[in-house]
């Protein structure tokens, strides 16, 4: 067993978060995540209302008695969403755990405090971090370039951007990332952090709600299977690279595109049919470049074992040998 704050803190035995992911962290993924002893987020967006987040709640609870959290990403929309009923959902769950992302949690931190939930903020910068333990926040999960979805515009990779952060920190800070075995969660601990986050490595699990083509493109694709998409819209994202987010790259290459360009190919409910139908070109879904590590689809107990007997297994026969 390897203890660390982050472990201490949230009552979880593998200091391993599964993040929150759209359209994929449901009920029979993050209870089999909470199984496992690691840390999982419903997404609180996915199930569509304040309401139906109830329910995936209690869908959860009635699969696992283990700790897990709620994900709630704040972001400016063309439809304005329900924050404070959201929020209100969350704490009167009682679950005690929230990751935010997005924009500046501030405002909603009163009432988590008050509420008695503990905050996980994601940030993609170490100056992000640094004002995340200002304003208040218990831990902070700090994206390195590798990740899927959104990296930021620095294009810090995890190998500087941790020890970073972690050395301007007096919280606890998980690495995220580029993280997908056990030398990777070895290796966010010898950068300082106190847990790491994976997300891609969850997509190949046997529990993960989506079809089995998409696993499997997980696991056929390497290192190199991404696409860095808005970037000339100052929005980076990195998806899974196929015959639309090439059509979106080349649509930037070309000069002064806007969203409107790329609107239709990049509409999300493309990308959850994507997740739905197994048609991996039909939409652009996230991927990250630990596609490379990813050579099965293990069920989340599986991986858990397996990354924690092999972390252990590295610190003890391999690094300690190493001292003299």
């Amino acid at each position: 067993m390897i203890k660390t704050r982050f472990t201490e803190m949230f009552g979880v035995e593998v200091p391993i978060t599964c993040g929150g992911m759209t359209r994929v962290g449901k009920a029979e993924l993050i209870a089999a995540v909470a199984n496992a002893g690691a840390l999982g987020f419903l997404t609180a967006l996915t199930p569509g209302s304040p309401e139906l987040l109830v329910k995936e709640i209690k869908k959860t609870r009635d699969l696992t008695d283990k700790p897990f959290g709620i994900n709630l990403t704040i972001l400016p929309t063309i439809n304005p969403v329900p924050y404070d009923e959201y929020r209100r959902v969350i704490i009167e769950s009682g679950l005690g755990i929230v990751e935010t992302a997005g924009n500046n949690p501030q405002p909603h931190l009163p009432a988590f405090k008050a509420g008695g939930v503990k905050v996980i903020h994601k940030c993609v910068t170490a100056r992000h971090a640094v004002k995340a333990e200002s304003i208040g926040v218990d831990c902070v999960s700090i994206d390195g370039f590798e990740c899927a979805g959104h990296p930021g515009e620095e294009d810090i990779g995890g190998l500087v951007l941790f020890p970073v952060t972690t050395a301007r920190l007096k919280i606890p800070v998980i690495a995220s990332g580029g993280i997908a075995d056990a030398r990777g969660l070895v290796a966010a601990l010898a950068l300082g952090c106190e847990g790491a986050n994976m997300g891609t490595r969850f997509m190949a699990t046997k529990e993960a709600p989506i079809h089995q083509k998409v696993k499997e493109a997980l696991v056929a694709n390497d290192e190199r299977a991404t696409d860095m998409i808005f970037r000339t819209m100052h929005n980076s994202s990195r998806v899974a690279r196929n015959a639309i987010s090439q059509q979106v790259v080349e649509i930037e290459r070309r000069g002064g595109a806007k969203f409107e360009d790329v609107r239709e190919l990049v509409a999300g409910t493309r990308g959850g049919k994507v997740y739905d139908t197994g048609d991996t070109d039909y939409g652009i879904w996230s991927a990250g470049q630990t596609q490379g590590l990813i050579h099965d689809i293990p069920t989340c107990m599986e991986l858990m074992t397996r990354i924690m007997t092999e972390a252990q297994q590295i610190i003890r026969d391999r690094l300690d040998k190493m001292v003299a």
